[in-house]
């Protein structure tokens, strides 16, 4: 049974940072491409972050390039987005997506 599990996410100030964590289980991880989205309020779910398989290549919006930054552990199976420099006013749900799954999701609010 596949699942992703993020977690991580809560109300941070803005300017702050979090780093969120996604576990997966139930298939190979290492041989995936892992994907970050965000869905904000009442608009479409948007692509965030992308990494390869061996985590050698990395991809990003261009709403978050050079300030967010996804890795990941093959070893643990999980993946990470470290969110820096957050805009206030920002609330999202942040999913993890791979192997033609999605988690649940983790909530980021951004406000003073």
């Amino acid at each position: 049974q596949v699942q992703l599990v993020e977690s991580g996410g809560g109300l941070v100030q803005p300017g702050g940072s979090l780093r969120l964590s996604c576990a997966a289980s139930g298939f190979t991880f290492s041989h995936y491409a892992m994907r970050w989205y965000r869905q904000a309020p009442g608009k479409e779910r948007e692509l965030v972050a992308v990494i390869t398989s061996d985590g050698g290549s990395t991809n990003y919006a261009d709403s978050v390039k050079g300030r967010f930054t996804i890795s990941r552990d093959n070893a643990k199976n999980t993946v990470y987005l470290r969110l820096n420099r957050l805009k206030p006013g920002g609330r999202a749900v942040y999913y993890c997506s791979g192997y033609n799954s999605w988690g649940q999701g983790t909530q980021v609010d951004v406000s003073s």
